[in-house]
């Protein structure tokens, strides 16, 4: 989950042409299947949080379900209050105070926003360190609710079941994986994948990209604009050259 304070920030699908990509003042992006493209002016000035979905169940106080596969403005979802941090922020005259400021402001919104069930906090952490391989009945069995129970929570708490949640971290070891320059025969049977063809398939639905097209996209963005990744250790944003966007991945 990500939220972030920015302006000048234009996001929308693969495919997508400027037109009918959205403009936000401030967006809460909620965790995705298929990747975002994203694009600007060359220069951008705000700030992102990216949050564990469980963190960011507590902070908005709303079913992350309702987030599943969008972008939203965030005043939208979290009204006057994100107006007002956004325009205080906005207002800070150094990073230092900002960053203090937002500290506090998300301390208050976390003590009294809704807590996540201590059995969603741990099922997730089983699925992260699978990486996304467990059996939703072994995560349901190790929490003690049925099958049903957990998919249910997981969409209000998570914002996805547990199998699509566990599709995303298949996909995102894969992708370290790959940019490590493993082969994609032996990441698909690294990452739980049944075949090279599954991984390609994977690959193509939740970026629209050939994993080919891919990496070369991704090593020629070390020789053009820079591109921050915006987690560390993590490969978050490529440069698509054939349209001048940035395509995210933080999905």
């Amino acid at each position: 989950m990500t939220l972030i304070f920015d302006r000048g920030l234009r996001l929308g699908e693969p495919g997508d042409d400027l037109a009918t990509m959205r403009s936000f003042t401030s967006v809460v992006a909620g965790i995705r299947t298929c990747a975002t493209v994203g694009q600007h002016d060359g220069y951008l000035h705000g700030i992102e949080v990216n949050l564990e979905p469980w963190a960011a169940f507590t902070l908005f106080g709303t079913p992350l379900g309702e987030l599943k596969n969008k972008n939203v403005e965030a005043s939208d979802l979290l009204d006057v209050k994100v107006r007002e941090l956004t325009g205080a922020l906005a207002a800070t005259s150094s990073w230092a105070r900002r960053f203090a400021l937002l500290d506090h402001v998300l301390g208050l919104w976390w003590a009294a926003g809704p807590a996540c069930s201590p059995r969603i906090l741990r099922a997730w952490r089983m699925l992260v360190r699978s990486g996304g391989t467990i059996p939703v009945a072994r995560l349901a069995a190790a929490v003690g609710w049925s099958e049903r129970q957990l998919e249910r929570r997981f969409a209000e708490q998570i914002g996805h079941s547990p199998k699509a949640a566990g599709r995303i971290v298949r996909f995102q070891r894969a992708v370290r994986m790959l940019v490590a320059g493993r082969p994609a025969i032996v990441v698909a049977t690294a990452c739980g994948f049944y075949d090279q063809a599954h991984l390609d398939g994977e690959f193509m639905a939740m970026t629209g990209r050939t994993i080919s097209r891919f990496l070369l996209e991704h090593g020629a963005g070390h020789g053009g604009p820079q591109v921050l990744q915006r987690v560390a250790g993590e490969v978050t944003s490529i440069p698509l050259a054939d349209v001048g966007f940035l395509q995210d991945l933080t999905i």
